[in-house]
């Protein structure tokens, strides 16, 4: 079945900069457009970057200049650089693959980014 993993994920003091990374298998990744959420504890899940099939960008108001997503397809791979973090940049990181046409969807299990002092 289709798995996306991914990692990266770390204690980072605030000020600090992590990469994340999401390694899909058996899906034809090209095809859809990529997602990270996230999700902190108490709180909504949220879109914090996508990537489209076409590798157009989108953010979250609140992490615009901070965070890029890019997109690997020779390595089914979308990546999330995140720098300048901060505390409430604390959350379950998830990594979503969607389809435009046929809505399908697919999550990772999530990797945690923790900012503190």
């Amino acid at each position: 079945q289709v798995q996306l993993v991914e990692s990266g994920g770390d204690l980072v003091h605030p000020g600090g900069s992590l990469s994340l990374s999401c390694v899909a298998s058996r899906l034809r990744f090209s095809l859809y457009a990529l997602n990270w959420y996230r999700q902190a504890p108490g709180n909504q899940r949220e879109l914090v970057a996508g990537i489209s099939t076409g590798g157009n960008t989108k953010y979250l108001d609140s992490v615009k200049g901070r965070f890029t997503i890019s997109r690997d397809n020779a390595k089914n791979t979308v990546s999330l650089q995140m720098n300048s973090l901060k505390f409430n940049d604390t959350a379950v990181y998830l990594c979503n693959a969607h389809h435009p046409t046929w809505g399908t969807d697919y999550w990772g299990q999530g990797t945690q980014v923790t900012v503190s002092s």
